[in-house]
């Protein structure tokens, strides 16, 4: 077995760190593209969210109205 030079040596570590900054790279692309599509589905969430509590809004007024004419009704 030769001895490395310390070039050769230099190389084989820039190398690695090469290696590790691509594999790096691509693995902070993939963590942004799903922190795109998480924040892409909760604010489709929090639309949906936003539209029941309206709809829940709107159910209690007809409940109270629904009340009211009873009440009426009764005397």
């Amino acid at each position: 077995m030769q001895n490395q030079t310390t070039l050769e040596k230099l190389n084989e570590k820039v190398s690695g760190i090469l290696q590790q900054y691509h594999s790096l790279k691509g693995e902070n692309e993939l963590l942004r593209t799903e922190l795109v599509t998480l924040k892409s589905e909760s604010e489709i969430k929090n639309q949906e969210i936003e539209k029941l509590i309206e709809q829940n809004t709107m159910k209690d007024l007809e409940i109270e109205e629904i009340v009211e004419k009873i009440e009426s009704i009764m005397g």
